[in-house]
């Protein structure tokens, strides 16, 4: 398996740390808005790598964090004057439903930044005992990035004066423009947290590092984590001090692998609540269903900035049909057990760094060849038990066709439609046994003009929106 490094800017071969095992930490949502099309976008794509790095037989431990503290959560808290709590586990919540609508799996740990203050504070305490991170007469605390070598290495970037004077905000405190906060002290009344070093509140850069440190790392690794991921945009600053954090206070390096993965435009502009063009997701789901939604954004390299339009999702849309035209057509027929050459070769483009354009092209040509076959006269047995193995191995892997194919064509039918269809249908069934059939034919009609066309199949009565 090869996966493209975002630091080294080349392919590389996947060897983990542990044989057989793999270790990935993402960066999470900072719960304190709805999840928007970026966020999908991210969690998507680490989602699929996870299954991905398991179809190649390794054993994932996958970590995404919660930021529940931030000055945004708080400043909500304040206006809605309600307990941080209160507004982290609503939106953490509404997070986790619309990564379900989408199918993303939940992580294997989900650590909150609220129960991970005392990791923090232990890295905070070496970096300054270290002589890497100091204490203001303010009481803050701050990375001295001046006491790093290798400060800037990973993002390759060069400070302009600009981005110097970007970086000082109000502190005059600083030794070097650069350096970021690990703790920021707070004498107020707003929401603040105990520590060694004062009242006040956590840096964002620390949390990643320090939980990192808490869930994944081991002691004489190289590494603490084989794979970091993320968006493209957290490359700098946040990556950036992550990295330095970690190998300042550490004995190891904090990731073999970078993987970032690249903006959702929306009609060709970068998504930004400053532009006022962010979609959320939960808006995207009233419209679409989760899978199309997973489909459509999965369906460019990861790495692509992806522009979305409703254009390109409709032709998205047939394709993902496709898959479940092919379901229905073999609906309720025996899965064969054997391992195919379709899923070597759909397994050998995932595994070169989620080369999806190819793997997509190698389900389209299964399909066309398939519905070809079938068309002809024979029961090909074989051929229907390696098919429907296929897609069952498409859904393991990609998390495409995972419903009933009756159902997904239903998407768009509101529950009292659905509820007065299975009672008309349940009717219809009753007068069919009792051969009344002049009464079923009318049922039928009624059914036929809810906007929807009917199976009926061994296996039951089916419907599906027109």
């Amino acid at each position: 398996m090869t996966i493209f490094d975002s630091v080294q800017k080349i392919k590389r071969e996947f060897k983990p740390q542990v044989e057989g095992k793999a270790t990935l930490y993402v960066c999470g949502p900072t719960v304190y808005d709805d999840a928007h099309l970026g966020h999908a976008k991210s969690a998507l794509v680490f989602d699929l790598l996870t299954r991905v790095l398991k179809a190649n037989g390794l054993d994932v431990t996958y970590v995404r964090n919660i930021t529940d503290i931030d000055d945004k959560i708080i400043k909500k808290a304040i206006e809605a004057n309600k307990d941080i709590k209160e507004i982290t586990d609503f939106y953490t919540e509404a997070f986790h439903k619309e990564m379900e609508a989408i199918g993303v799996s939940r992580p294997d740990i989900e650590p909150k930044a609220t129960e991970s203050l005392e990791a923090m504070f232990e890295l905070i305490q070496k970096l300054i005992d270290s002589n890497h991170a100091y204490k203001t007469d303010d009481g803050d605390v701050y990375f001295d990035t001046a006491s790093d070598n290798e400060y800037l290495s990973l993002s390759a970037r060069v400070q302009d004066e600009e981005d110097k004077q970007e970086r000082v905000q109000s502190s005059s405190m600083k030794k070097n423009s650069s350096d970021f906060a690990m703790w920021k002290s707070v004498s107020d009344d707003s929401i603040t947290f105990p520590s060694p070093f004062g009242n006040g509140r956590p840096g964002w850069h620390v949390e990643c590092s320090a939980m990192i440190e808490k869930h994944l790392a081991t002691p004489h690794a190289k590494f603490a984590v084989d794979i970091h991921g993320g968006g493209a945009d957290l490359l700098f600053p946040h990556h950036e001090n992550e990295a330095a954090q970690t190998r300042c206070g550490t004995k190891h390096a904090l990731a073999n692998y970078w993987m970032h993965n690249g903006f959702v435009n929306i009609d060709g502009e970068k998504m930004s609540k400053s532009l006022g063009n962010s979609f959320f997701l939960k808006d995207a789901l009233k419209i679409y269903d989760g899978e199309v939604l997973r489909f459509y954004l999965l369906s460019t390299h990861y790495r692509s900035n992806f522009n979305f339009n409703e254009e390109d999702l409709q032709t998205s849309k047939k394709r993902l049909d496709k898959i479940y035209r092919l379901k229905k057509r073999l609906f309720g027929l025996a899965c064969g057990s054997d391992r195919t050459n379709f899923m070597d070769e759909l397994l050998k483009a995932l595994s070169d760094d989620m080369n999806v354009s190819s793997a997509l092209a190698i389900i389209d040509e299964m399909i066309s060849s398939a519905n070809e076959t079938l068309d002809t006269a024979g029961k090909h047995k074989v051929l229907k038990k390696d098919t429907l193995a296929n897609l069952a191995y498409i859904e393991e892997i990609l998390g495409f066709g995972v419903k009933n194919p009756f159902e997904y064509f239903q998407f768009g039918v509101d529950e009292d439609t659905k509820t007065k269809l299975a009672q008309l249908i349940a009717k219809r069934d009753e007068a069919k046994k009792e051969k009344n059939f002049e009464e079923s034919d009318k049922l039928r009609d009624e059914i036929l003009a809810c906007g929807v066309s009917l199976m009926d199949t061994p296996q039951g009565t089916f419907w599906e929106k027109v």
